[in-house]
């Protein structure tokens, strides 16, 4: 990517490149068919198991990661992941390729999965395709599991929407902006698969392709004046579990001028960092699978996120990889194939199994 910038490139178009290299097509098989479609006018990829369904089916809607800016249903690691649930589980399966940025900056890419989510959602489509309106969850991770959190929150307040979600399932997502220097941010900067220096671009790029934001991030002096009444719930002293805390001791983050909150609203909206929404957006929330990985720069938002919903009368399970990296469950294939990851996609589809 940084070579790619050097010929003039993009840095996430020249990421991008590396995705739409590994991309596979739609190509059914014994036990799923699979197809390429729209819904609501957005791109996705369809799963729909083949054996007889025994009565309405179960239905995840998956968001993939990638930071809002790269990353594709048709990936092999999500292509394999989106057959599994959906011949596991004898589930329809949409995997959305939502619009990524640049161009497309927040809240392009909420919008796409919220709207495919809220026409699926309709009795009509989802008996179309003989889902049990009372079972359906929405699923993501990284960058998909915020946007899952987020979807799963803004269906509550939405007053045309009858069918609610029966689960959530978040793998290590991204939940919160304000605060870039939390524990896991300072322990694992620069572990693969996610730097803090890259997850710093994704969340800026997010926003805006303008560098400022981005500098200002790098060194957490990006939080806008409006942010002070949210810090509490980004505040790891209190949300965080004891044994993720390390040494590191809690300070505030300084709150700096209002001109990038004015210039990026999305930094202080929930639609963006879930974490920052009241505990009355939160409650009512679906029952939550929460995975989150040791050697991850996002592994305090899922464990503070946790903590959170728990508070607000919300049922949880979070399950902590200690041997776990970011994107860990997307090496699902040779060459690339883990026993980790299968070991926590498999801890994953059993507890969709009993919850879904």
């Amino acid at each position: 990517s940084e070579a790619a910038e050097l010929l003039g490139l993009n840095y996430m178009e020249g990421l991008g490149l590396l995705t739409v290299a590994k991309l596979v097509p739609p190509t059914s098989d014994e036990n799923v068919t699979v197809t390429d479609t729209e819904l609501s006018n957005v791109p996705v990829r369809l799963y729909l198991p083949k054996r007889a369904p025994g009565g309405l089916r179960r239905a995840v809607l998956y968001f993939h990661g990638g930071g809002w800016c790269v990353g594709d249903a048709g990936m092999p690691g999500y292509d394999i992941l989106s057959r599994r649930i959906s011949n596991e589980l004898n589930a329809v399966v949409v995997s959305v390729n939502y619009r990524l940025a640049p161009p497309h900056h927040f809240p392009a890419q909420f919008e796409d999965v919220y709207s495919v989510t809220k026409f699926f959602l309709q009795s009509q489509v989802l008996a179309q395709y003989g889902v049990d309106p009372v079972r359906v969850c929405v699923a993501g991770d990284s960058a998909g599991g915020n946007l899952a959190a987020a979807v799963a929150q803004q269906l509550l307040q939405d007053a045309e929407v009858k069918t609610k979600l029966k689960a959530q399932v978040l793998i290590y997502p991204a939940l919160q902006a304000l605060d870039l220097n939390l524990p896991a941010y300072q322990d694992n900067a620069n572990k693969p698969v996610l730097s803090r220096s890259l997850m710093v671009r994704f969340w800026s790029e997010y926003f805006t392709s303008d560098p400022a934001l981005r500098e200002a991030m790098a060194s957490n002096t990006h939080i806008p004046a409006e942010a002070g009444r949210l810090l509490q719930f980004v505040n790891w002293s209190h949300w965080l579990p004891t044994e993720m805390r390390g040494a590191h001791t809690y300070s505030v983050p300084a709150v700096g001028g209002s001109e990038l909150g004015q210039r990026y609203p999305g930094l202080l909206d929930p639609r963006a960092s879930p974490l920052l929404a009241s505990e009355a957006r939160l409650r009512g929330l679906a029952p939550a699978y929460i995975l989150t990985c040791e050697h991850d720069v996002l592994r305090d938002d899922g464990a503070m996120y946790a903590g959170r919903l728990r508070a607000a009368g919300v049922p949880v399970t979070h399950h902590h990889a200690r041997d776990g990296f970011h994107g860990a469950v997307a090496f699902l294939s040779w060459p690339f194939e883990l026993a980790l990851s299968h070991r926590l996609l498999n801890t994953c589809l059993d507890w969709l199994r009993e919850n879904l």
